[in-house]
């Protein structure tokens, strides 16, 4: 590789660092933090109700919490790779986001306290992807459609 083509991916990433992040980058990352903590407090919560709890299966409660638990580093990880601009991090977002509408939809099918939860985790998935495929987050992340590539 010649030093001209070497220096141009440096430019670009220096040129979208001095830039200031986009606030809708920065919401993005925020939700996506939210499930990740919402994710490990409910792991953890299920967990230690397993462990100290009388569950009706004890193996199961705790492979429930500890699932949850490692369930909860995707979403924590895109919010830290969002924050600094990265953008492998969109993937793990769009994927959390994808993956929790299901979950919302169930939830809303329960008669129970469960659907004001449903309701909350379908706004949040929902204006997540919407912050995460919009054009502004798309560009400060550095992410060319297809057929842009320099």
């Amino acid at each position: 590789m010649s030093s001209q083509q070497k220096s141009a991916p440096d430019t670009a990433a220096s040129a979208a660092a001095a830039e200031p992040r986009p606030r809708r980058l920065t919401y993005a990352a925020a939700l996506a933090a939210l499930e990740g903590a919402a994710l490990a407090a409910g792991g953890l919560w299920v967990l230690v109700r397993g462990l100290t709890g009388a569950p009706d299966d004890r193996q199961q409660a705790v492979t429930l919490g500890i699932t949850l638990l490692v369930l909860a580093l995707l979403p924590l990880l895109a919010a830290r790779g969002l924050l600094l601009r990265r953008s492998w991090s969109r993937g793990p977002a769009v994927i959390t986001q994808v993956m929790a509408l299901p979950v919302a939809y169930n939830l809303l099918q329960a008669d129970s306290m469960a659907i004001p939860a449903g309701i909350a985790l379908a706004v949040v998935a929902v204006a997540a992807l919407v912050l995460l495929v919009n054009g502004e987050t798309t560009r400060a992340l550095g992410i060319k459609g297809p057929g842009r590539a320099e």
